[in-house]
């Protein structure tokens, strides 16, 4: 299996990477935390999450 690059700096908190490697099945207490009281969405997933840096592109809601 070949070594895999994150597409940038601290994409390992993003949703969409957190979502791919099922942290909502495995963590749903902290996936929870991540979501609740939204306040940012997304522009390149449409995912949503209360603060900015779970988000590739945020923009504020």
């Amino acid at each position: 299996m070949a070594d895999f690059k994150m597409p940038h700096s601290g994409h390992n908190k993003h949703l969409c990477y957190l979502i791919n490697i099922g942290m909502q099945d495995r963590n749903p207490a902290e996936f929870k935390k991540l979501v609740k009281d939204c306040k940012y969405v997304c522009k390149k997933c449409g995912r949503a999450a209360a603060k900015p840096r779970n988000l590739c592109k945020p923009v504020k809601l």
